[in-house]
């Protein structure tokens, strides 16, 4: 197996676009909390989400109407870490893998309220909602021809999924580059589940804090790109990080409910598949939803792998919200930047540590540190569960 290299990294998010300014995001504990202007949010008791502002598609495809919302943090997201890496792609064996969990439902939305007000609807617009659309948009917009282009829908767990397709892929030799992540939208759809489960906080999303009332919506995309080591030190290329291993697995136990033994199960797989002890991880990057229920089973979790004193563990989420499928690859994108930049992010919203969950969420302002191998946890819905390790190369 060929050992296989973050070289690069793009990002769209509520708390800054482009790595540089979403590590300084991270470094500074910001928040993209904000009232949500993606859809109307009459008749809800609070409308407070993690939206991306500012973002001009244009700036990043030749014709963005072609894609749902998603699908264009996507391209934005691939195109910036193919530059980022300082990667050629012409002739370039590829994969793009992009998690997701809505995929053009926002574009979906938009159609359908269209229809209710009687206004005309192509059939250009009615079939670009598939989310299909945020691989191969990413395909074709990045000219790739020898590509395999894959969406996967894992939930909130994809992020990670499509980093383990891409792993593998490099890893076996079947690609020269994979450019993986996740991608989400904003929408009205899961915003109202959410609502209705009760999960949603009313103002901040609060992880492992005694007082957490649940998550907040966000939305954005990150993209890594992932290449030999062994090519990308033969070009001199920058290293963010190595992927060491990954691991996976599905309990099917409930439909929302996670499963401490599953998610236990699941980071065993990945520290075996990485050959990495449990006392060499410096660093877990949480799943860390909010939720009372999501908090408490991880945490639970992780002291079941980790003994009584785990490893420093943080949720991003407390800045960036819940970005669904997009969720853990923004967080591993966030481990790779900890991890070259020797820092940790911080939980920010946090006043008291609720003694279900028992770790160090390194509270409201981030902290350096030399971390040699970082752990990105994802749990979604159905019970997929999704663990990927890096590692300072």
């Amino acid at each position: 197996m060929t050992r296989v290299a973050v070289t690069g990294l793009g990002v769209v998010s509520s708390i800054g676009t482009g790595a540089a300014e979403f590590a300084r995001g991270l470094r500074e504990g910001r928040s993209g909390a904000r009232p949500i202007g993606a859809f109307d949010t009459e008749g809800f008791a609070h409308d407070v989400g993690c939206e991306v502002v500012g973002f001009d598609p244009t700036g990043w495809l030749d014709r963005p109407e072609r894609l749902p919302r998603a699908g264009q943090f996507a391209v934005a997201a691939a195109t910036m870490a193919t530059r980022d890496a300082g990667l050629d792609l012409a002739g370039a064996r590829a994969l793009v893998s992009i998690g997701t969990t809505d995929g053009g439902s926002d574009r979906g939305e938009l159609i359908a309220e269209a229809v209710v007000r009687g206004t005309e609807v192509t059939a250009a617009e009615a079939g670009r909602v598939p989310a299909a659309l945020l691989s191969v948009g990413v395909a074709r917009e990045l000219g790739l021809s020898t590509v395999e282009a894959s969406t996967i829908a894992t939930a909130c767990a994809a992020g990670n999924y499509a980093i383990g397709d891409g792993y593998d892929a490099v890893a076996t030799g079947d690609v020269d580059v994979a450019l993986c992540g996740g991608a989400d939208a904003m929408c009205r759809m899961t915003f109202t589940g959410f609502y209705r489960l009760g999960a949603v906080d009313p103002r901040a999303c609060r992880p492992f804090d005694v007082d957490r009332q649940g998550i907040l919506t966000g939305e954005g995309a990150g993209v890594l790109v992932l290449e030999p080591l062994e090519a990308a030190t033969r070009r001199g290329a920058r290293i963010y990080a190595e992927v060491l291993g990954y691991g996976l697995n599905c309990d099917a136990g409930h439909p929302v409910a996670p499963d401490r033994d599953s998610v236990g199960r699941c980071m065993r797989l990945a520290l075996d598949d990485a050959g990495v002890a449990p006392g060499d991880v410096d660093l877990i990057s949480a799943h860390g939803t909010g939720t009372k229920a999501n908090d408490a089973t991880e945490c639970g979790a992780i002291r079941d792998v980790f003994g009584t004193r785990p490893p420093r563990t943080v949720s991003v989420k407390s800045m960036l919200g819940h970005t669904m499928g997009a969720a853990s690859a923004l967080s591993a994108v966030a481990c790779s930047l900890a991890i070259a930049e020797e820092f940790i992010p911080p939980t920010i919203n946090h006043t008291e540590t609720d003694p279900e969950c028992g770790i160090d969420c390194v509270p409201n302002e981030s902290v350096p540190a030399r971390l040699n191998v970082v752990q990105n946890n994802a749990l979604a819905f159905g019970g997929n569960n999704s663990v990927v390790l890096f590692g300072r190369n």
